[in-house]
């Protein structure tokens, strides 16, 4: 019976390394190197920063609409087959726009694939970031109580991305735009044959035709409705992102104008950053073993309010860089908690629409933060930013108070 049951237990801690984390790692550093390196290519290539701009535009419109279907053509087919093409389609742009930008380097058909090279990278990516967390959550239930653990792997592997992606393309464009894409199309190609060992989600059966009613984001969002801790928890992170966004629209004119830094202290205060939420990543795992999704969030919730409040008012640039990355760190931790109540309460079957529904919502904020920087005078983003972190602090409280005794936080 032992010898019978063994291989069980241990396929799923041997099995997680190369049908999860490594297909979602090779898909995070194909992601973040194109959603930060085309803009740096349309600025190369055009030496225009209204089309920079425009491109990072094109990058994430088509990823907030999209997000409202991706996930249910990956309830209808699954997340390993949507996760295998979406990467494959990826590599199929890349490496065409790599070939276009060796033969025509400068002029309008360059400038025209650039621009696409923004559209088609940032909708792809939406289908295989949904796809990837539909299958962490399938992993995330089969592991049961350590479901966090598991997301958590997740998130670090996205911010580690986030991390060194953004560095490794501008690096890779300094030996000029094919080289870059070539590498991107490596990783991306990578994603998507490892994506063919991705296992099916459970309670979806594999090549079911699955019923139209049952898909959409109009079902991702009543099923929210229909989960109070996880909608709770939505509205919450949904009035927090107003303020990160804010202060992530408005870092640039903060760093430069106010502090009169260079814009390089600009990055340097988001690397911190990415640095300090791994770091509380780390950490939140064996927290959550120990304490549960509530203290750990609420107490996430609560520093993330407080350094808000005090970044609007920080005196010079380190303290500004030091508060952000508290800032960010909390943020790491309640994000933590966000993906391990969703693997566990949303039904397999409804998972994609449901997290594509949870993505539209906590991204409308970002949308609404850059007008408000656009909009507001640079003496006067200080005070904005206070009355948004007061709102943050008021929603997280309201979200949390409600949620203090809901069982699917304190079990």
């Amino acid at each position: 019976m032992s010898a019978a049951v063994a291989p069980r237990h241990a396929r799923p801690t041997a099995g997680l390394m190369q049908d999860v984390y490594l297909p979602r790692a090779a898909d995070a550093l194909a992601s973040a190197m194109s959603t930060y390196g085309i803009p740096l290519l349309v600025l190369a290539t055009t030496r225009s920063a209204a089309l920079t701009g425009g491109a990072f535009t094109l990058e994430w419109i088509p990823r907030l609409v999209a997000s409202g279907w991706a996930g249910t053509i990956v309830d209808r087919h699954g997340p390993a087959i949507i996760f295998h093409l979406a990467s494959l389609g990826r590599a199929l742009v890349l490496a065409a726009g790599a070939v276009l930008l060796h033969l025509h380097p400068s002029g309008l058909v360059a400038n025209v694939t650039v621009m696409v090279l923004a559209t088609m990278t940032g909708m792809l990516t939406v289908f295989s970031y949904i796809a990837a967390e539909t299958a962490g959550a399938a992993a995330g239930r089969r592991a049961g109580t350590r479901a966090h653990r598991v997301q958590a792997v997740l998130l670090g592997i996205e911010q580690t991305a986030n991390l060194g992606g953004p560095a490794v393309a501008g690096l890779l464009l300094l030996a000029g735009p094919p080289p870059m894409l070539a590498v991107i199309t490596t990783f991306s190609l990578l994603a998507g044959l490892l994506a063919l060992r991705t296992p099916p989600t459970h309670g979806v059966p594999a090549g079911a035709p699955k019923s139209q009613s049952g898909t959409g984001f109009l079902t991702g969002w009543r099923t929210i409705r229909s989960l109070p801790a996880l909608g709770w928890l939505v509205a919450g992170l949904t009035v927090s992102n107003l303020a990160t966004g804010l202060l992530q629209a408005a870092g640039p004119v903060i760093v430069v104008k106010h502090f009169g830094q260079s814009t390089t202290a600009v990055g340097l205060v988001w690397s911190a950053a990415a640095g300090a939420t791994l770091l509380s990543i780390t950490l939140c795992r064996f927290a959550l073993d120990r304490l549960g999704l509530w203290p750990v969030g609420a107490t996430c919730a609560a520093l993330a309010s407080l350094a808000c409040l005090a970044a609007a008012q920080a005196p010079d640039y380190l303290s500004y860089l030091v508060l952000i990355a508290a800032l960010m760190a909390a943020e790491g931790g309640m994000t933590v908690v966000l993906r391990t109540l969703r693997s566990r309460l949303i039904p397999p079957e409804k998972f994609g629409s449901t997290l594509s529904a949870t993505v539209v919502i906590l991204l409308l904020p970002f949308p609404v933060a850059g007008v408000l920087t656009a909009l507001t005078p640079p003496d006067a983003l200080g005070h904005v930013i206070t009355v948004c972190a007061a709102l943050q602090a008021l929603g997280l409280f309201c979200a949390f108070a409600q949620l203090r005794t809901d069982p699917a936080l304190c079990t």
